[in-house]
């Protein structure tokens, strides 16, 4: 598995690569994951990590975080709905996976264990699953 990110430490210092500051006009969403990248990672919440991990950002530190809360609650919940969570990391490219040695056979452990899953959460599953 990756070792998972000094928790302490932001994606922009993990990354060494600090954003600029968003334009007026941006949009809600870029505001927030700009300054979500500012705040240390082991401070995100589950809505935060379903944000950034949907946007593909800091993907190399907050897929192992994911994965560390899905192992022990794979329905984890943002503000979105029950599940949330999972359905960001599972849609993520598969490409991802490859270059993230350890983290895709630990999905693959995490989802073939579940069951009674949403129609739309289970094709997710089945597309993840099959290569």
């Amino acid at each position: 598995m990756t070792r998972p990110p000094n928790c302490d430490r932001s994606l922009e210092e993990l990354e060494r690569d600090r954003w600029p500051a968003p334009s007026a006009d941006a949009t809600r969403l870029v505001a927030t994951a700009h300054a979500l990248r500012r705040r240390p990672v082991g401070e995100l919440t589950v809505e935060d990590m379903r944000l950034l991990i949907g946007q593909d950002v800091g993907l190399p530190y907050l897929l192992p975080l994911a994965l560390k809360v899905l192992r022990d609650n794979p329905m984890a919940e943002g503000d979105m709905y029950e599940g949330d969570l999972l359905s960001a990391v599972l849609t993520r490219n598969p490409a991802v996976w490859a270059k993230s040695s350890g983290l895709g056979p630990e999905l693959r452990a995490i989802v073939s264990e579940l069951t009674d899953l949403p129609p739309d959460l289970q094709q997710k599953v089945e597309r993840f699953l099959t290569p």
